[in-house]
């Protein structure tokens, strides 16, 4: 299976940073942030990042940019 990048699975959902910020209920730094792999997100976090982005957990790798 191939992976994606997180702002990559943004992308192919159709969202800005800003979209994702807010439905996902963080900040925009949050966001640029986890995309950037400063850091990474929570597992509840992961969650609601999955469900938002109509993918599956393992589709994404949380770990690259």
């Amino acid at each position: 299976m191939v992976k994606i990048t997180l702002k990559a699975a943004r992308v192919n959902a159709g969202y800005t940073q800003s979209e994702a910020a807010a439905r996902i209920g963080v900040s925009l730094s949050t966001i640029k942030n986890w995309e950037a792999g400063k850091s990474y997100p929570k597992q509840p976090m992961i969650e609601k990042i999955c469900k938002y982005y109509s993918v599956c957990y393992d589709s994404i790798n949380f770990f690259a940019r």
